[in-house]
């Protein structure tokens, strides 16, 4: 029998006032894998990110952590079964060094000291585990390029030992290098055996590090690809609640075919 996934929801519905904002929605997150959530804006993702997260607690359904229920009604607690949340705004401190910003909450103390020694270690091996390169650990965040600062969110993300990590829109902004950083980072975090979801606008982020695409729209569920199996043109049919647009014209006119094999993209 295979285990369960680390997080599921099983028919979660969120509302505010006389707004729908996520109807009966159900999905799984297995360890060792990345699941992107997809949608059109207005789709029901940051509702449902902000509630496995514990800012808006569900209305009806259930949410389950390793196969048992749990209740999730603020951000402690779901930060307490594991769950850490990388928002888009990243909430770094500009002119802290990344050490603090690594250990901002939950900073290390020896007999009632703040312990800099152990937490500059710490936080270089953290970083080389997770082959994540900066000029110093000490460092201002602010002197860091947009895709360094990225990964430093993740890293302080792995501070607590979660074990799913959510990326809501990790590349967002950035350029083809950073974007290349980032998308190496997630593929190290799904080494590391973590449930990763992954929040994104951007398909071709989602089918290079993606292995399964579940798709939102208008609230609910609107499919779920393995991406070793689907095409890119398939995905955004689902996005939009119709197949014939102008992505899958070009598509088809052109014969190109973005699926690819989930151990080929990780090779």
């Amino acid at each position: 029998m295979s285990a369960p996934p680390v997080l599921a929801l099983r028919g979660v519905s969120k509302r505010f006032g006389a707004v729908q904002a996520l109807t009966d929605v159900t999905l799984e997150i297995r360890a060792g894998e990345v699941v992107a959530l997809v949608g059109d804006n207005g789709a029901g993702k940051s509702t449902l990110v902000k509630t496995v997260s514990g800012v808006h607690p569900v209305d009806d359904g259930a949410i389950e952590w390793q196969g048992a229920p749990v209740r999730i009604g603020k951000p402690h607690d779901a930060q307490a079964l594991g769950v850490a949340t990388v928002y888009q705004d990243l909430a770094l401190c500009d002119n802290l060094d990344v050490v603090a910003n690594l250990y901002l909450g939950s900073e290390l103390r020896t007999a009632g000291v703040l312990d800099e020694i152990a937490m500059e270690k710490r936080a270089k091996e953290l970083l080389d585990t997770l082959s994540i390169r900066i000029p110093s650990v000490r460092i201002p965040v602010a002197a860091l390029s947009g895709g360094q600062r990225q990964v430093v969110a993740i890293a302080r993300a792995l501070i607590g030992d979660p074990k799913v990590v959510i990326l809501d829109e990790p590349t967002a902004a950035l350029g083809v290098e950073q974007t290349a950083q980032v998308l190496d980072l997630v593929e190290r975090l799904r080494e590391r055996d973590l449930a990763v979801v992954l929040i994104s606008h951007n398909m071709a982020d989602v089918l290079a590090v993606a292995d399964r695409v579940a798709v939102l729209r208008l609230g609910r569920n609107n499919g779920v690809f393995d991406v070793a199996d689907t095409t890119h043109e398939e995905i955004v049919a689902a996005i939009t609640g119709a197949s014939d647009n102008a992505v899958t014209r070009r598509t088809a006119r052109t014969g190109r075919r973005t699926g690819r094999p989930a151990k080929e993209a990780r090779a």
